[in-house]
């Protein structure tokens, strides 16, 4: 796993020390053996992990602003604990309904030490941060404008950010988008070895 992710990481131009790596590789380990009892994910190869859930995640990185997130809808940890793990001088809050998930999550943070996440079960809407939030991330909502009916209360007004993860552009959604909701930027992602396509939608809020 460790000459896998270090191919990845190097067709993505990304440099991580040693420990990181072992963080990654370590949460992977975790969701392979956990996904056998819980159904976490319906990816079930180690390898195919370290493509469709670490790089798919990491590649965010570097457009996220702030220290502070919140990863809504997070499921088994994704995006938000590969980015914790890249990113360790920022904090996540990790947010799931399902008991078992977050259960998961607690696990993970004892076992790989990761000081700054947080696992939170509860549902979106019932969710109050203080303070707010630099940005809010998702990968599970179905479209963007569930994400900002949802979610409108979590980031920092004026100044937070929402990124959502997407597979094609979702040009129509953004032709659609509600008044007062400021379309930053798409950018198109580079993940090596994942097929179809993956875009970052950062949309703020004014």
């Amino acid at each position: 796993m460790q000459k896998k992710l270090d191919s990845l990481l190097a067709a993505a131009g990304i440099a991580l020390p040693d420990q990181q790596k072992q963080q990654l590789i370590g949460y992977v380990e975790l969701l392979h053996k956990w996904n056998k009892a819980y159904n976490l994910t319906s990816v079930r190869d180690p390898m195919q992990m370290l493509v469709r859930h670490i790089m798919d995640s990491i590649v965010v990185n570097e457009h996220l602003q702030g220290s502070r997130f919140i990863d809504v809808g997070t499921g088994p940890g994704l995006p938000g604990v590969p980015l914790a793990i890249v990113r360790p001088d920022s904090h996540f809050t990790l947010l799931d309904s399902l008991g078992k998930r977050v259960r998961f999550l607690r696990q993970v943070q004892h076992e790989l030490g990761l000081k700054n996440i947080e696992p939170v079960q509860s549902r979106v809407e019932e969710f109050m941060p203080e303070p707010p939030f630099d940005g809010v991330i998702s990968r599970a909502f179905a479209s963007l404008q569930d994400m900002l009916s949802w979610c409108h209360h979590l980031p920092q007004k004026g100044q937070g950010r929402f990124y959502a993860l997407k597979g094609v552009s979702p040009d129509e959604e953004l032709a659609a988008l509600p008044e007062g909701i400021t379309v930053e930027s798409v950018i198109k992602l580079q993940v090596p070895e994942l097929d179809g396509e993956r875009h970052l939608v950062i949309l703020r809020s004014n």
